[in-house]
C-alpha cells in the first residue's frame, strides 16, 4: 500500500522558486511559468514507480525524486498544465487513490522577525540556497506537514508580494519556508501563503 501524503499542484511556478529549484533539485530544471506537481508518499522508494509510471505516460519532465528517511518526493514540470494534470492523474490511478486522499496539511509555526540584526543574517545566509537576507529586512519563516506543502505556500507568497525566497525545504518530515523583505511586503506574503496551506483539503492524518 501506498500513502499518499501530499498532492499539490502550481499552476505556475514563479520566477524566484524555479531560480531556487534550479539550486537543489537534481533532475531537469524547471523554468517561470511552466506548471509543477509535488506528490509525496510512503514509503519513500516508492517514489521511483511513481516517476516511471509518469515519464511513460505523459510528457512531463522530473526536477526532484527524492528518497529520505521516511517519505519519497516527486516533482514533475511542463509547459502545459494540462500535461501535468494527466500525469498526476496517472500516479493517482496506479495507487487507486484520488486528490481528495492526500492528508490535510497543517500549519505548525507561521513567524515574522522584524529588523534582523546582521548577526543573525550571516546564520542564515551559509545555510540557504536562494537570495541572501540584509540587516534590517524582515524575516518570514513558516513550518508545515506534510512537507511538499511548503512548495505550495512559497510560491503564493511570491505571486502576492515583492518578497525574497531564501529557503524552500519540501521533503522530509516537515516543510518550511523562509522568505525576507519589507515589512509591508511580508505582511502580504504571510496570509497568502497561509491561505494557500489552509485552503487545500484532505484527510485527517492518523496520531
Amino acid at each position: 500500500m501506498i500513502d499518499l501524503r501530499s498532492y499539490v499542484f502550481l499552476d505556475s511556478l514563479q520566477e524566484q522558486h524555479a531560480a531556487f529549484l534550479g539550486t537543489v533539485a537534481k533532475g531537469f530544471l524547471p523554468v517561470g511559468g511552466q506548471a509543477s506537481l509535488f506528490i509525496e508518499v510512503s514509503p519513500g522508494i516508492a517514489i521511483n514507480r511513481l516517476t516511471d509510471i509518469a515519464v511513460k505516460a505523459t510528457a512531463v519532465t522530473p526536477g526532484m525524486q527524492i528518497v529520505e528517511r521516511l517519505y519519497g518526493l516527486l516533482e514533475l514540470h511542463h509547459d502545459e498544465q494540462a500535461e501535468v494534470r494527466r500525469a498526476g492523474e496517472a500516479i493517482l490511478g496506479e495507487i487507486g487513490k484520488t486528490e481528495g486522499d492526500r492528508i490535510k496539511p497543517e500549519i505548525l509555526s507561521s513567524t515574522v522577525i522584524r529588523g534582523l540584526d546582521d548577526r543573525q543574517t550571516q546564520l542564515i545566509n551559509r545555510t540557504r540556497h536562494g537570495h541572501m537576507i540584509v540587516a534590517g529586512q524582515s524575516l518570514y519563516i513558516l513550518e508545515c506537514q506534510p512537507a511538499a506543502n511548503a512548495a505550495l505556500a512559497a510560491n503564493e507568497a511570491e505571486k502576492a508580494a515583492h518578497i525574497k525566497v531564501l529557503e524552500i525545504v519540501s521533503f522530509g518530515s516537515f516543510g518550511r519556508v523562509y522568505l525576507a523583505g519589507a515589512d509591508r511586503d511580508i505582511d502580504v506574503a504571510l496570509p497568502a501563503a497561509e491561505r494557500a496551506i489552509q485552503g487545500l483539503s484532505g484527510r485527517v492524518a492518523k496520531s
